[in-house]
């Protein structure tokens, strides 16, 4: 089966990069169309071939300069009229950057996926009629959780349920017993500012904040320490490696995290809100704890019993070991398969 995944933007690469990888190595035939990768070098393709057709110069040329967007909603249609002509028993879309275009350009030859990792992207979320009108135009489409299954059937739309996987890492544990761990991009909607304040109650805690800001931020507080910047791999397992508890505040915004899956594929147990499909690992495997979302004092009293209560946190761990060991790119891979072959 040939297997064309698209993402555009390059939103996820890494995701892409391992999806693809599992795929190839379950026997497909599978292309990855996306664009550069602004700000890290990925991984080389194993088992899959992957090809930049998207956004050839601003992706090049002007990384945070504000003549990219211009240039690049220029570059978009070519980029379009490219994957329509890839050959492709399926097309699995990622993401599109651009819906108002798209609900124009997207004229897909092969039968399609389209994968909703944030269901409705954040800048176009108020428009219910075009996503409504975009996610029909697709055969199939995926959701990460149980909750965002839901979240689209009030549209009308019908998805089919695929949890984000978990990658293992082996990570070297240097944990104090007393971090709690804020990792991942820093966006408004991660709700940094709970997190200092669960720090600033818990006298004893300390926090790690490591992701590269989408906007300023202000790097203060007691008992903070900030590793800001896209952090290489292998700072991003450091920093995991020394979190006793990693904090997901995050407000309503989205179905899932890559961040919380990472934190679980170190072993880390996390303490989360109870927002999009967030808390289902979370609370399936016993992989921490999920508290109502906004609540500071639930997340604090969570993240505070953790702390203080070693069997607690062993058997938190015990779950994070769960999810990873059953939550496996393998089993993403075969989901996916089967999905595809009721298209192809």
């Amino acid at each position: 089966m040939r297997v064309v995944l698209a993402d555009p933007p390059a939103y996820t690469p890494y995701y892409d990069h391992d999806l693809a990888t599992a795929l190839a190595a379950a026997g497909a035939d599978v292309e990855l169309v996306t664009s550069r990768f602004r700000f890290a070098e990925l991984p080389a393709p194993v088992g899959y071939r992957r090809n930049e057709l998207f956004y050839p110069l601003s992706s090049r040329a002007f990384r945070r300069s504000r003549l990219r967007v211009p240039v690049k909603a220029l570059e978009h249609p070519l980029g379009m009229l490219r994957l329509r002509r890839r050959p492709a028993d399926v097309v699995h879309v990622q993401w599109l950057s651009a819906p108002q275009l798209d609900e124009r350009l997207l004229r897909l030859r092969s039968p399609s996926v389209f994968t909703a990792h944030d269901l409705l992207p954040r800048r176009t979320v108020s428009k219910l009629e075009l996503w409504r009108r975009l996610l029909r135009r697709f055969d199939r489409v995926v959701v990460h959780s149980e909750r965002g299954r839901e979240r689209l059937a009030e549209l009308g739309v019908e998805a089919r349920v695929i949890p984000l996987p978990i990658a293992a890492a082996n990570v070297e544990r240097a944990d104090d017993g007393r971090t709690l761990l804020f990792a991942g991009v820093i966006r408004p909607y991660k709700g940094l500012p709970d997190a200092l304040e669960v720090v600033r109650r818990i006298e004893d805690a300390r926090l790690l904040v490591a992701g590269d800001p989408s906007e300023p931020v202000d790097a203060r507080g007691e008992r903070v320490e900030w590793r800001l910047g896209y952090l290489p791999q292998a700072e991003l397992d450091r920093a995991l490696g020394e979190g006793t508890v990693a904090l997901f505040p995050y407000l309503p915004e989205l179905d899932q995290s890559a961040a919380l899956m990472q934190a679980l594929g170190a072993g880390v147990p996390a303490v989360c809100y109870d927002v999009g499909g967030l808390g289902e690992p979370v609370r399936r495997f016993g992989a921490g704890r999920v508290v109502p979302a906004g609540d500071i004092d639930a997340l604090t009293e969570a993240a505070r019993e953790l702390l203080d209560d070693p069997q607690a946190l062993a058997v938190a761990r015990e779950g994070a070991r769960r999810a990873r060991e059953t939550l496996t790119w393998a089993a993403s891979a075969q989901a996916h398969l089967d999905l595809y072959s009721e298209l192809a």
